[in-house]
């Protein structure tokens, strides 16, 4: 029972890691020159491991990077089943991967995988962030932040002696030289501020992975487990417990590891007592049925072109779109949709498709205006009928 590992070097030829690659060469090549006129590593031992401890924060940087790319999270192999059978019934089925998800997977839309405990999908390294990557995805985002608060102790020094150029030429002729040109003022002026970007976003994205890592969930498992403590449960379902909570020591070692492979083997997973394999899966079987129940049928009375900022249907519908990043669907009048989540002007649903469509592709769901859809009382009684049945 293996996982799919499909990392390749095409992955870098994508806006994401062109643009993160690009950040780190800008950041890391301006600081180099910088510290080379500032401290220059020839003239001294201290200057020498200075400079050696930049170059190994970008190698560290640049390693993880690439690990967690190449790495990827861990696919389930397409069409997977559990040995035993009878373990079917508790799992979800995906029918875009015709096979069964495992305990913590989720399909990616953009991967068009099921992703072995998925926590979402990074444009920045082209994949998702998942089991077998997680650590050197975190190991990514820390060392990345450290050497731009290093870049910061050498561009800023830097630049205050490049303006102060005159000063130290004349009166302190035994101390190294900073001489920057126009055009190279402005990229180290561009460089601090890159590097601030990165301590701040980069920053908070580390802060939010360990958060997750600490109490052993995934973004999309906080989710569910909000979900499972707002949801009316039954005697018999008892209070919701979280499977994989193992207390924030063993919660690490699931991730981090000396070996640099994670713990479990991305179908079984170390459960606290009294769950199983299968409560989260459950747990979320459940849900999704409440979430049917809530099902609201739509006609499409307007067309959508599937735009972000949709000026033609109002200003209103336009400056209030949803803040995330699942797409929009193209409608045409006549349309119909089953809608399952509601904003002030948007909806959120599944189309319904003709046998026609369904042979090209089996589902299309996502955001549309909501001025251009009409409740269908009428067939919306018959739907939850069916439901009853």
């Amino acid at each position: 029972m293996g996982h799919e590992v499909v990392g390749t070097w095409r992955q870098v030829f994508h806006w994401g890691p062109f643009l993160a690659l690009s950040v780190i060469f800008t950041i890391s090549t301006v600081t180099i020159k910088c510290a080379a006129m500032w401290w220059p590593p020839t003239h001294s031992l201290g200057g020498f491991l200075h400079l050696l401890a930049f170059l190994t924060w970008v190698l560290l940087t640049l390693f993880n990077y690439f690990m967690a790319m190449l790495k990827g999270p861990g696919f389930v192999p397409l069409g997977w089943k559990p040995k035993k059978l009878e373990s079917t019934r508790l799992l979800q089925y995906c029918d875009f991967c015709k096979g069964y998800k495992a305990p913590r997977s989720h399909h990616c839309r953009k991967c068009d995988r099921c992703v072995m405990k998925m926590d979402h999908h990074c444009p920045w390294i082209n994949t998702c962030c998942g089991h077998w990557n997680h650590a050197n995805f975190c190991y990514f985002l820390f060392f990345a932040p450290c050497g731009c608060v290093h870049a910061l102790f050498i561009l800023l020094p830097s630049i205050y002696r490049a303006i102060h150029f005159q000063y130290y030429f004349y009166y302190r002729r035994s101390e190294p030289l900073v001489y920057l040109s126009v055009y190279g003022f402005v990229l180290t002026m561009f460089s601090i501020g890159l590097a601030i970007g990165v301590i701040i976003a980069v920053g908070m994205l580390f802060y939010i992975q360990m958060k997750s890592v600490l109490k052993n969930e995934t973004g999309i498992e906080s989710w569910i487990i909000d979900k499972a403590l707002d949801r009316d449960r039954t005697e018999e379902e008892g209070e919701f417990i979280y499977p994989y909570h193992l207390g924030w020591r063993q919660n690490l070692r699931q991730v981090f590891t000396w070996s640099g492979r994670p713990k479990s083997n991305g179908f079984t997973w170390d459960i606290v007592d009294g769950c199983t394999q299968f409560t989260l899966t459950e747990e979320q079987i459940k849900q999704k049925a409440e979430k049917r129940d809530r099902t609201v049928l739509y006609n499409i009375m307007e067309g959508y072109s599937g735009r972000l900022f949709p000026c033609s249907k109002g200003i209103k519908v336009a400056c209030c779109f949803p803040c995330t990043d699942e797409p929009r669907i193209t409608l045409c009048p006549g349309d119909r949709v089953l809608v399952t989540r509601w904003k002030r002007h948007w909806l959120y649903g599944t189309k319904l498709l003709s046998a026609e469509e369904k042979q090209v592709k089996q589902r299309i769901r996502g955001w549309f205006p909501r001025r251009c859809a009409k409740e269908m009382m009428d067939d919306n009684e018959n739907l939850s009928d069916k439901k009853d049945d």
